[in-house]
């Protein structure tokens, strides 16, 4: 059984957002060929994507190639809208989350979902979060590695880690809105270099701001291995013990203490690297995640894990299956015949 973790998905078509809320800044999508489509900010194309980014027919068909036996479903970043007015954000997440929904209902061995929330007002979003988990039966929600001038670790944002502690829904933190990306614009950088650090950025903000030692029983993972934190920790640990008046100011715990207290996806490239994450915080910690179906993914899901001989059977199946059901928290069988 293979579970990936990390997957974006859109709607097939939406309504014209700039039209609907007034004023400019929304993603538009363009079909221009078929089974092709342009993701539009303005008149700059943002990214060009395929049928398999709404298809779930065609999906199923790339998972059943590779097989995935399960996706887990999740908007694209560039969508989550914190910064617009909240209720407009609310109304977009709404569409998102009732069109996963759908496609999770429709296909309900083959897929889960994870809802998107509109962060900058945390209110309405431990609203959207209740019926995300409770009315569309989502697994939990996908949320940025900040939200305009708030890191995860700010005061108004804990209601919302606090929320879904409470009520069992799991988080998946994912890059988005890069810091530096307009000094770097060369060369991807803010996607090879940006994204890495903006995952760096929310655990330790979650570490050093206490997040993470008030709500032990929070389920949280970050995309793309945790990021630059798992190569750093020594640097991180270091500037803890050396600077406590500055990193330990609002949490006395060591940095690496929290090394296995959170989850993270498998997509580092790198076998090395990837046996240096499961050593770091420990198999039942990583989930096979790919970012499909985007380029910047593992084109075929779980095969560098299911290459890496040296693995037991049984961590092979943590890192392909078993970490993503705890994180789920779901059952192998609520996918009979996946």
């Amino acid at each position: 059984m293979k579970i990936d973790l990390h997957t974006h998905i859109l709607p097939e078509n939406w309504p014209d957002l700039e039209e609907r809320y007034g004023y400019p800044g929304f993603v538009r999508l363009m079909h221009h060929r078929p089974c092709g489509a342009k993701m539009l900010m303005g008149n700059r194309c943002f990214r060009e994507i395929e049928s398999n980014s709404w298809d779930p027919v065609a999906r199923i068909g790339d998972c059943d190639a590779t097989g995935v036996s399960v996706q887990v479903l999740s908007t694209v970043p560039v969508m989550f809208g914190y910064w617009a007015k909240p209720e407009d954000t609310l109304d977009l997440s709404q569409l998102l989350n009732d069109h996963i929904a759908g496609v999770c209902r429709d296909h309900p061995t083959r897929f889960v979902g994870l809802g998107t929330l509109p962060m900058q007002d945390p209110e309405l979003a431990c609203r959207e979060l209740d019926r995300c988990v409770g009315e569309l039966g989502l697994a939990g929600v996908e949320i940025g590695t900040h939200v305009n001038d708030w890191n995860l670790n700010a005061q108004e944002m804990f209601p919302v880690f606090e929320h879904a502690a409470r009520i069992g829904a799991a988080v998946f933190v994912h890059p988005w809105d890069m810091m530096g990306k307009s000094e770097m614009p060369d060369y991807w950088l803010p996607w090879l270099v940006g994204m890495p650090a903006e995952t760096c950025r929310a655990i330790c903000s979650l570490i050093f701001g206490g997040v993470l030692e008030r709500l032990p029983d929070l389920r949280i993972a970050f995309a793309h291995g945790g990021g630059s934190f798992p190569g750093t920790i020594g640097r991180i640990e270091h500037g803890f013990d050396v600077r406590p008046d500055l990193c330990a100011k609002d949490n006395p715990v060591n940095p690496r203490s929290y090394a296995g207290k959170f989850y993270v996806d498998s997509l580092v490239h790198d076998a090395e690297a990837l046996r240096y994450l499961i050593d770091l915080v420990g198999a039942d910690r990583v989930a096979l995640g790919s970012d499909y179906p985007f380029p910047l993914g593992e084109q075929h899901p779980g095969r560098m894990i299911e290459s890496m001989t040296d693995l037991s059977d049984e961590t092979r199946h943590r890192l392909l299956a078993g970490t993503a059901l705890a994180f789920l928290n779901l059952r192998a069988d609520a996918f009979a015949g996946a």
